[in-house]
């Protein structure tokens, strides 16, 4: 007689991990960068990263919070290097795109760049995607703590802009 079958969950191949975390990161990258193009070319730069290493990261007990990781992280190494290069140039004044703004929902959009990157990343990992503090943490390679005083500065400042626009 036969023992006790094991069920063995069977882990997704890369293209089932690709379509299940597309959407999601897409979003999240979106709001984090408040630019499709930016969010879609990190998107695309975190995947080609995965992919890369799939025998080894599909073993992951997190592959999901990995993703987020090296998105997040490719992004900060893309704005680090843009402002680098933007110090090396003249100031320019910007002008403002009211028909981009229209498109991106002006209001969210100019809230949320007010926020430092990293208050944008833990308001968005906590609030907008339900990831609890510790794993938000993993992902942003924080402590907890951090990750839950970045969303209370992040919410509050977001309050005080909200009232001076009003006022």
């Amino acid at each position: 007689m036969l023992g006790p079958v094991e069920r063995v969950e069977a882990r997704p191949n890369f293209d089932e991990f690709f379509e299940d975390e597309h959407d999601r990161l897409f979003k999240a990258l979106y709001f984090v960068t408040g630019n499709r193009q930016d969010a879609e070319d990190v998107m695309q730069d975190a995947f080609m990263k995965l992919w890369e290493r799939w025998d080894r990261i599909e073993r992951m007990a997190d592959p999901t919070g990995y993703l987020f990781r090296v998105a997040l992280n490719g992004f900060r190494m893309r704005h680090r290097r843009a402002a680098t290069a933007l110090r090396r140039l003249a100031p320019v004044t910007e002008e403002r795109d009211l028909f981009a703004e229209a498109e991106m929902r002006a209001d969210v959009q100019r809230l949320l760049l007010g926020l430092t990157v990293r208050q944008r990343a833990a308001l968005l990992l906590v609030d907008l995607l339900g990831y609890p503090s510790e794993q938000a943490a993993r992902i942003l390679r924080v402590r907890p703590s951090t990750v839950r005083v970045l969303a209370t500065q992040g919410r509050s400042a977001l309050r005080a802009m909200e009232g001076a626009r009003d006022a």
